[in-house]
């Protein structure tokens, strides 16, 4: 008896440590709910800043990078869409894979210990080709895409239900322990629903009752949507959402698009919007009730491969975010909405504990106060006006910049105000580089192309004849840019366009968005549309010779169009007319209703060339500025771990591999409007035309080849060339810092880092001018300007002023060179006084080594 009992004792243990081992290992979920205040987790209101990183617009390898300095700029949330197209590119075929592993990306969100939202549309816009859905979608039997549609809604319904099947599976909602703490559904259909009619309405009370049913344990939010029936939130996209009432007194104000910039578009300048706008409309919405925001983008990436939308939208999605499209920080951007996050959260104690009460202080200017019956007292004090403004508080005087708002976590002193930047501005330099051809050589990139021609016409044998002429992108499903239209015509020696000698006008239209015309096999012309008209009709003067004729058109799509109602019907390609018109008798012949030759893509597509197999041409001739060509080279990584972009100056249009990943389309060709670019003011509303830079030069450059994708030696480089031009011009760029600046007032508050500082002689000793090394293992190597007075002018063009001191450069240089970061009080009382009574100011640029 007395073995069995220690025997029983010994079952019992196990148990007991297993139930232990289990309840240790067991992640509990949180309870997410939502009031008309904030989000509550676990029973607590939450005032919380999120930012969007879409993760096939990156690598898997960038991924936790990205996710930490998020983390790091102030961040509790990372929102992302979910790319339907990208996940199922065939009917009930899924990839999950690599850059589109979506499990693992909201993983690592939470293992950084942040949350996640995830938007599953699956109706995404997002500049995004074919605004997210897949191309089969478009040939399912009666299908109307985002209406009250059954074939759509059985798609949609698939696809949302697989996606909150495989979160949960992986328990990653809040409700299980995971990150996930909101999930979206639709997306931005209030800006379009009016076209469905009735439907519309049908439509959005079934996608928010099939979403609810999913069973997340999490709430779902619908962005523009201001009929979104309980219990989904209705939230605000948009550049500034302060003003935005949600649609119910039970639902919190949610922002889920603040854009932090614009998208690029092929043939358009360069969008930016300044911090002190982005920082102002932040400001302003928590101020008026906020306590939910995010920025569209966070982190914008790389369309990389054909994942572009628009059309004409650019490969670089950089958006002018906080983290730049290489994975960097940009900053202003990035530390002065730092600071502003902090001196958000400041407050939160007091913005979760009560609701706003606003006054005015005069004309365009706004005092918000939160206070609560325990003492609690946070304010906001808004000048959206234009011109700087002085206003009495509580019996204090404070200064408010025109278009600012100052943030008061204790209803008396300054935390931040969003027109003063304390954070440093780095300017960012492309270092161009000499690459080694091969390992064992001393040959420079370029010295060893070699090349295919692509045939000009017909050349696949899933060639086909079809009379007329056929809309592109119900012929060719998206498989590729490309779609010929060959013809073979006879004129006859008495024909009247060969009279005199006279030449003959080949008139072409197209729905868009390119298209090359070659008549017996030589290039004739070409035609392309733009962002504003993706439509071309070109007029090609022509030789026709006695006998046969060859007319071959090549039309290309640029991105398939991802916003707009019905946008799903949005054609491409050559529907017509195509005719021949003699220049001096008026003949005219209306080639349209023939029987035309298609093939769908190109031969080199249907070959593998991206991969760098075949049989290339190596004969020391190297074809130049001549359409149709694809190229290859090898060569080495630059050294080092900066990132890498490809400089395609030289080039004409096309797209590039690099050890057969797509690195997206390339169009330097494509120039931006000579007029528009000026020096931008950040105050007044901003709009995406407002601020433009790189006018009158090409839309983009460089294109971003991430660090993964490449090995130290013995790299493939492929490009496809559609219109001609010379790849020897080609040139590889890291991205590294030309200089740091910072320019910071005696105005100014004191560092967000110190208001919890209970150091009395930190507190007085004013405003500081901080510096740091954006890249690890870096030091301050030397200080190219410093001035403690009136200094004037930006980062890289300060100038001194008629007021400076004459240690200022000495004593910056002793605090800074040779360390990684340095602070220096923006005082008199560091530098001493060089003009009493005189507002003063401290400037310095420095770099890195």
């Amino acid at each position: 008896m007395r073995g069995r009992d220690q025997i029983l004792q010994l079952l019992l243990l196990y148990v007991f440590l297993s139930v232990l081992l289990t309840l240790a290992t067991t992640s509990y979920g949180v309870n997410v709910t939502y009031d008309h205040r904030a989000l509550l987790i676990d029973g607590k209101r939450r005032v919380l800043v999120s930012g969007s990183i879409h993760y096939p617009r990156s690598t898997v390898e960038m991924w936790a990078d990205l996710i930490q300095k998020s983390k790091d700029g102030g961040l509790d949330v990372i929102e992302t869409y979910v790319f339907w197209n990208a996940h199922e590119p065939v009917q009930n075929q899924y990839n999950f894979e690599g850059r589109y592993d979506l499990v693992k990306f909201i993983k690592l969100v939470g293992e950084a210990g942040l949350y996640a939202h995830l938007r599953i549309g699956p109706y995404v816009c997002a500049e995004w080709n074919y605004g997210g859905f897949p191309l089969w979608l478009h040939f399912v039997p009666g299908i109307k895409f985002r209406t009250d549609n059954e074939p759509f809604k059985a798609e949609m319904q698939r696809f949302t239900a697989k996606i909150v099947d495989m979160m949960k599976q992986e328990k990653l909602y809040a409700s299980q322990g995971g990150p996930i703490i909101l999930s979206q559904i639709e997306n931005e259909y209030g800006n379009i629903d009016s076209s469905y009619g009735p439907a519309a309405k049908s439509y959005i009370n079934w996608a928010a009752s099939m979403a609810v049913s999913l069973d997340t344990g999490v709430p779902w939010v619908m962005c523009q949507q201001a009929d979104a029936p309980d219990p989904i939130i209705n939230t605000c996209n948009g550049f500034y959402c302060d003003q935005f009432t949600p649609n119910s007194k039970n639902k919190p104000k949610m922002w889920t698009e603040n854009w932090s910039g614009w998208f690029l578009s092929f043939g358009g300048a360069v969008p930016y919007r300044p911090v002190e706008d982005l920082a102002f409309a932040v400001a302003r919405f928590y101020q008026l009730g906020g306590t939910f925001q995010n920025y569209y983008m966070y982190h914008g990436g790389t369309n990389f491969g054909r994942s572009t939308g628009g059309p004409f939208i650019s490969t670089s999605y950089d958006y002018d975010a906080p983290l730049d499209e290489y994975g960097l920080t940009r900053q202003p951007k990035w530390g002065h909405l730092k600071d502003l996050h902090k001196s958000i959260k400041l407050c939160e104690e007091a913005l979760v504990a009560t609701d706003p009460v606003t006054s005015s202080l005069g004309q365009n200017l706004e005092a918000t106060v939160y206070k609560t019956g325990t003492g609690l007292c946070s304010a906001f004090l808004a000048n959206f006006g234009t011109s700087d403004k002085t206003v009495n508080f509580n019996g204090n005087s404070y200064n408010l910049p025109g278009w600012s708002v100052s943030i008061l976590p204790d209803c008396k002193n300054v935390a931040l105000n969003t027109a003063k930047i304390n954070s440093m501005t780095v300017i960012p330099n492309f270092v161009h580089q000499s690459l080694i051809g091969d390992a064992d050589s001393a040959d420079t990139l370029g010295s060893s192309w070699s090349w295919i021609y692509e045939p000009v016409g017909i050349s696949k044998n899933d060639a086909f004849v079809k009379p007329g002429l056929l809309e592109q992108i119900n012929t060719t499903a998206d498989k590729s840019d490309y779609l010929w239209y060959s013809l073979s015509t006879v004129i006859k020696d008495n024909e009247p366009f060969l009279e005199d000698g006279s030449q003959t006008v080949l008139h072409v239209e197209s729905l868009g968005h390119a298209l090359h015309a070659f008549v017996n096999g030589k290039l004739a012309g070409s035609g392309t549309g733009n962002a504003g008209n993706a439509k071309v009709a070109v007029e090609i003067p022509v030789t026709l010779l006695p006998g046969k004729n060859t007319i071959d058109l090549l039309s290309l799509t640029a991105g398939l169009q991802n916003y707009g109602a019905f946008f799903e019907l949005e054609g491409a390609g050559i529907t017509g007319p195509v005719k021949l018109e003699g220049l001096k008798n008026g003949t005219t012949v209306d080639l349209s209703s023939l029987q035309w030759t298609y093939q769908i893509g190109l031969k080199g597509e249907e070959s593998g060339l991206s991969s760098g197999n075949s049989q290339w041409v190596t004969q020391p001739a190297l074809p130049t500025k001549q359409p149709l060509i694809w190229y290859k080279t090898s060569f080495n990584a630059p050294a080092g771990n900066d990132p890498i972009a490809i400089d395609f100056s030289g080039m004409g249009k096309g797209e590039a591999w690099v050890n057969g990943q797509s690195i997206g389309r390339y169009w330097p060709t494509k120039v931006s409007p000579t007029s528009g670019c000026s020096n931008c003011n950040y105050r007044g509303s901003y709009s995406s035309s407002k601020c433009l830079k790189n006018c009158a030069k090409p839309s983009q450059t460089l294109y971003h080849v991430p660090r993964s994708w490449v090995e130290s030696s013995g790299n493939t480089l492929v490009l496809f060339e559609e219109i001609g031009g010379d790849p020897t011009q080609i040139a590889f760029a890291t991205k590294q810092s030309a200089s740091l600046c910072s320019h910071v007032s005696e105005s100014h508050p004191l560092p967000v880092d110190m208001w919890s500082s209970n150091s009395e002689a930190e507190r007085k000793a004013g405003p500081v001018l901080s510096l740091e090394c954006p890249f690890p293992n870096q030091v301050i190597s030397s200080i190219k300007f410093a001035s403690f007075g009136t200094p004037r002018g930006t980062c890289g063009s300060f100038s001194h002023g008629q007021c400076k001191s004459t240690r200022a450069l000495s004593i910056v240089q002793k605090a800074c060179i040779g360390s990684k970061s340095c602070s220096i009080g923006a005082s008199a009382s560091t530098f001493g006084d060089p003009c009493r009574g005189v507002a003063k100011s401290l400037a310095v640029e420095a770099s890195c080594a």
